[in-house]
């Protein structure tokens, strides 16, 4: 959790089902420190918002229409490097776990997990997110 008056996470939600992306942000809306900024139904829709926005976390799942979210993925690392991915499914498998650790997410949830499980990977997520976003800066403090 964020300290008091810190900055909330902010989130973008990538799932083709509007259902789902209206429950997990109605379930982010009751922690403090979370903050969806945008949400996506395909790769056209989630790399546009992901530039525009620049959230610290993208929650993707990996069904999507047309590309999928592990695709996607990739991209993201291009279009906004400082962007964590936390991979988001059903399919709960070592191949697509290490498919998605090789496009570059930071995390991976199944769906059947439990909340707690997933918003500890995301708030983790975030922490890479600060890590990348600061690096630079804290790389030329301690040079000097």
């Amino acid at each position: 959790m964020n300290a008091p008056g810190a900055r909330p996470i902010r989130i973008l939600l990538v799932d083709c089902q509007r259902a789902v992306r209206r429950g997990l942000k109605m379930r982010f809306a009751l922690e403090p420190d979370l903050e969806v900024v945008g949400e996506a139904g395909d790769a056209t829709e989630a790399i546009s918002l992901a530039r525009a926005l620049r959230p610290a976390v993208v929650l993707m799942d990996v069904e999507l229409p047309g590309v999928s979210g592990i695709a996607i993925t990739e991209t993201l690392r291009t279009v906004t490097p400082h962007s964590a991915v936390v991979i988001f499914t059903l399919y709960d498998d070592a191949a697509m776990r290490a498919r998605a650790r090789a496009a570059g997410a930071v995390a991976f949830v199944a769906k059947h997990q439990t909340e707690e499980t997933l918003l500890a990977a995301i708030r983790r997520a975030a922490v890479e997110h600060e890590k990348e976003e600061h690096g630079d800066d804290m790389r030329d403090r301690r040079d000097r």
